[in-house]
């Protein structure tokens, strides 16, 4: 049975910057690019089984009942609700190859429109992630559901974390489809409403739970080349999220040219109209504490705030934070790999990712080491210097060139 299995097995955000993207830059094209993190992975041998995958994936198309399903969400507007009714991803925008300079890697690139292509991402590392496993382990599932209730338990049963919520975000790394599937009933019977959802919208649809996400890092890399001028490309790509939601969805996500340029660009007006903050890369309490003396000087009563945490989480880091941050703010927690790949063998570590937008270099400038990519240097340092911050960060991957590439944030 195919891997990707309906259009809706993505995350949420994908939907939600892509209703911005039809209203908003509707000729907007661009490239993303593959990167595997962890080292000694041979793909390449398998790319015959993506390649079919990927067909599968180019064949599907949204049910009537799924959109119905989308059209019921408060966030999307009708002619986006029609615009999937004649949606389907197109083959033509993908080139896989094997790595001509890596013995073993692929070289997985997508280029076009950037309405046509934003939908790619997720289903794509969900398929080669269960190529892989599938290949080289068998699945215990028996293993996987003693570590799920052993999570479970410890948020569940500690006194004091009776409130502590938690979101699956698991969907790009998960082990299995199927053990996805099978899983999130599971934490939903052990958890009850400490869980509050999935990322996942087909998930979230099959199984009655309530879908959350915002946006990625690619909606403001993109601005990097869409917005009047770079210095403004956060500014404009938040007030762009602003005109699209009025309001809603108000949750930005902060580390996409690092901290310190966020909050220069996170002025009163921003810290008043968004709900809160998403978290994704570098130190977590020093993030959260820089956050809230944030509000503070902007005279917004971090108590009226959320910051979601999303980087790397498991359930004892989940717990230290919420501990920490408790009664100071508002907190919520998307946990990835921790739940939907933890069944004994190591997880892949791999990113699809914006590398250019309308023919120009977007980057990503990671609070934390490794996280960071582009594939011109020259337009990373440049764009360091209009940020205004330190020269010293991880060298462009060189292997991540154009023409053919990265990630979660």
């Amino acid at each position: 049975m195919a891997i990707i299995q309906s259009l809706l097995d993505t995350d949420l955000y994908k939907f939600t910057m892509m209703q911005a993207v039809l209203h908003q830059h509707p000729g907007a094209l661009v490239q993303y690019r593959f990167k595997c993190r962890t080292p000694g992975i041979d793909l390449a041998s398998y790319i015959d089984q993506i390649n079919e995958e990927i067909d599968h994936l180019c064949s599907l198309r949204f049910s009537n009942e799924e959109l119905d399903y989308m059209r019921g969400l408060r966030f999307v507007k009708p002619d986006f609700a029609d615009f999937l009714g004649l949606f389907h991803l197109d083959r033509k925008y993908i080139q896989l190859k094997p790595s001509t300079t890596v013995p073993g890697e692929i070289d997985l690139d997508i280029t076009g429109p950037w309405l046509h292509t934003i939908l790619f991402e997720v289903p794509l590392l969900a398929i080669i992630n269960e190529v892989w496993f599938r290949n080289t382990t068998t699945a215990d599932f028996a293993e996987g559901e003693r570590r799920l209730q052993a999570k479970a338990a410890l948020l569940r049963d500690t006194p004091g974390f009776e409130q502590c919520r938690i979101a699956d975000y698991g969907s790009r790394r998960r082990y299995s489809r199927d053990w996805h599937a099978r899983l999130l009933p599971l934490l939903r019977d052990a958890l009850g409403p400490q869980l509050v959802g999935t990322s996942n919208v087909h998930f979230a649809r099959l199984y009655g739970m309530t879908p959350h996400g915002t946006m990625a890092h690619e909606y403001l890399q993109a601005f990097q080349a869409l917005g009047p001028r770079l210095r403004d490309s956060q500014v404009a790509a938040l007030e762009s999220w602003a005109r699209e939601y009025r309001g809603d969805l108000g949750i930005a996500l902060s580390d996409v040219v690092g901290l310190d340029a966020f909050l220069r660009d996170f002025d009163m007006y921003f810290c008043k109209l968004f709900d809160g903050v998403r978290h994704d890369s570098g130190d977590p309490f020093d993030w959260g504490d820089r956050m809230l003396a944030h509000f503070q000087q902007r005279r917004v009563d971090p108590r009226s705030k959320v910051l979601v945490f999303s980087d790397g989480l498991d359930i004892t880091k989940v717990m230290r934070l919420y501990d920490y941050f408790r009664g100071r703010c508002q907190v919520a927690f998307g946990v990835g790999t921790h739940l939907t790949n933890d069944l004994g063998p190591t997880p892949l570590n791999i990113v699809i990712k914006m590398v250019r937008c309308n023919g120009q270099p977007v980057a990503k400038l990671s609070d934390s080491p490794g996280k960071s990519m582009c594939d011109d240097p020259g337009y990373l340092s440049y764009l360091r210097q209009v940020f205004e911050l330190p020269p010293e960060t991880p060298r462009a991957d060189p292997r991540v060139g154009l023409p053919g590439r990265e990630a979660q944030g």
